[in-house]
This record gives C-alpha cells, sequence and structure tokens, in this order.
C-alpha cells in the first residue's frame, strides 16, 4: 500500500469521503489555496480518532478545518492532510436554554435554530460566516459579544485520541485567542447557555445587525473577515482609512473600498499577493500612526514556497 491507500482505507471502512490533490481555495472563504495532499470529511468522533492514529503513525501533518472563514491558505497549498469538520459533523441538541452543537455546526444555522426556540445570545455572531468550532478556536466576536459570553464547555480530542471535557474556565479565552490555539487539542463540540427570550425581540436584532453587516462590509467579495486584528486603543480599519489605503492594491488583492479592515480578492488573488498588500499596509500604518497592526487570520501551508505550475 502506498501513504493515500491507507488513508482511503480507513475512509471506507469510517464510510467518510476523502479528496486527494483538493485545491483549498474550494474550501475558503478568501477562495484561495493550492492543493492539499488529502481532503478528509470527518462525520464521527471514531472517524476522526482513527485517522489521527493513522496520521501519528505514518507521521503525516494534519490540519483542522470548519468554514475556512479566517483562513489564508498557501499558493503551494498544504502537503498534509486536512480534517474537514463541516456538515457531516454538525448535530445541535437541545436540553432547555442550552444548546450542544458539534464543532462544524455554522453560526448561521445555530442562530436560526436559536431564533426558532426563542434562544437569545446567538444575536451578534449570527453573521459570523464560520462554524462553532472555529468560532471557539478564535474566540470569534463581533457588535460587542463574542463566544465567550456564551460558551459553557467543549467537548475536545487530543492528538492522541482522548477525550476530554472543557471547562470555560480553564478555555483561556481572550480577544481572538483561546488554550486551544496552542495545545493542540480538537473541538468535537460546544456546549452553550442561552437564555429565553422574544421571538420578535431576538429576530428583530438579528435583522438589524445583519443589515449592518451588509451595509458595511464587503460581502459580495471572497474574503477572510476582518484582516487585522484590532489594535489596543483604536480599531484597524480607522487607522487604514486615515492613511488613505483604502482601495490599495497588489494583483487583485485589495483593501476593500467599503471597508478599510478588510482585504478582499477582486477576482484571482494569491496568496503572495495578499501577504504582500498586508505588509504594505502594516509598514504604512506602523509609519504613519506607531501603531503596529497584526494579522487575524490563520495562514496555513508554507506561503513563501512557490505554487506548482500545471503539470509539474
Amino acid at each position: 500500500m502506498n501513504d493515500w491507500q491507507e488513508l482511503a482505507a480507513v475512509c471506507r471502512t469510517c464510510n467518510c469521503s476523502v479528496q486527494y490533490a483538493e485545491p483549498l481555495r474550494n474550501h475558503t472563504t478568501f477562495r484561495i489555496g493550492g492543493a492539499c495532499g488529502a481532503f478528509v470529511n470527518i462525520n464521527t468522533e471514531e472517524t476522526l480518532r482513527r485517522i489521527l492514529g493513522l496520521c501519528r503513525d505514518r507521521n503525516y501533518p494534519y490540519l483542522v478545518l470548519g468554514n475556512g472563514s479566517n483562513i489564508l491558505a498557501a499558493d503551494s497549498g498544504y502537503a498534509g492532510v486536512i480534517l474537514h469538520l463541516g456538515k457531516d459533523f454538525s448535530r445541535i441538541q437541545q436540553d432547555g436554554d442550552t444548546l450542544y452543537c458539534e464543532a462544524g455546526a455554522t453560526l448561521g444555522r445555530i442562530s436560526r435554530y436559536a431564533l426558532e426556540q426563542s434562544l437569545t445570545g446567538m444575536e451578534c455572531l449570527a453573521g459570523i460566516p464560520g462554524t462553532v468550532g472555529g468560532a471557539l478556536y478564535m474566540n470569534a466576536g463581533a457588535y460587542g459579544g463574542e463566544m465567550a459570553d456564551i460558551v459553557v464547555s467543549a467537548r475536545c480530542m487530543s492528538p492522541d485520541g482522548m477525550i476530554t471535557e472543557v471547562p470555560k474556565a480553564e478555555m483561556e479565552l481572550g480577544y481572538r485567542k483561546s488554550v486551544f490555539r496552542q495545545d493542540g487539542r480538537i473541538i468535537l463540540g460546544v456546549t452553550l447557555r442561552l437564555q429565553k427570550g422574544s421571538y420578535g425581540e431576538i429576530k428583530a436584532e438579528m435583522d438589524s445587525l445583519l443589515g449592518k453587516r451588509r451595509a458595511k462590509q464587503p460581502l459580495e467579495l471572497p474574503s477572510a473577515g476582518s484582516t487585522f486584528q484590532r489594535p489596543v486603543g483604536n480599531y484597524a480599519s480607522f487607522l487604514i482609512d486615515q492613511c488613505g489605503l483604502k482601495g490599495a492594491s497588489v494583483g487583485d488583492a485589495q483593501v476593500s473600498k467599503k471597508h478599510a479592515g478588510f482585504v478582499v480578492n477582486t477576482g484571482k488573488a494569491t496568496c503572495h499577493d495578499v501577504l504582500e498588500l498586508c505588509d504594505y499596509v502594516k509598514q504604512t500604518v506602523l509609519e504613519k500612526t506607531g501603531y503596529q497592526l497584526e494579522l487575524e487570520p490563520v495562514v496555513i501551508g508554507d506561503p513563501g514556497k512557490p505554487a506548482e505550475q500545471p503539470g509539474s
């Protein structure tokens, strides 16, 4: 057996799908990224455990991917295995005002479910195009709210396949950070505690925030969401706009003319284009304002490695 034949055998046994040399641009909201070695759609915890075991035994590199909404994938792709926690791993279970959501459930779907049950607390997260696992991983937030406000605990799997329940107190949640960004545990599901509310009031608030998002953000173009973290005492979008950088571009990567906090893909932008533009923005903002901006999206793969040419 060669490497991927072993993986294929495990996937057949687990009844999950796998694609080889799958372009990551098809799985990120930025629509950027070369091919990965293998792309596995995880369907159960046991599937994940078995594939992690294979990766460990064969020394395969691997990465977990949700909706790809906070990701910038290298033009050369990723040589290892992508473990995709998506719609096949997205059940939602309710117990009163508490929801247990598998990691692949999107925030939009959870928000709609909460609305149908007249549960409040998800309104500010409804428009974020990510999964609940990814949202907890980075403590995603918007409009004054964040995952830390509603999370109770998370069910996680360590690289050796052990499952543990992690309470909120041990998550080290902060601005766009959590303990999961350092320790390698994979979020399997998240328990959220919401509150009973009025369907009409919840819907009105959700519609209002979604309307603000559509009006102010360049949702019509591919992006990874907010491109820079909020610096202490200011806002990245304000600083970038102040420096006259709206519309600045490298290739098809452009600082949005609608919202300076977003770098967008206007056509066939590459990872190289985006990083070169971001470096220019960071340098300009530092020189003109003294603020040091930091990237918010996670870069996967080796951005310094050239993209493979067709047929190579």
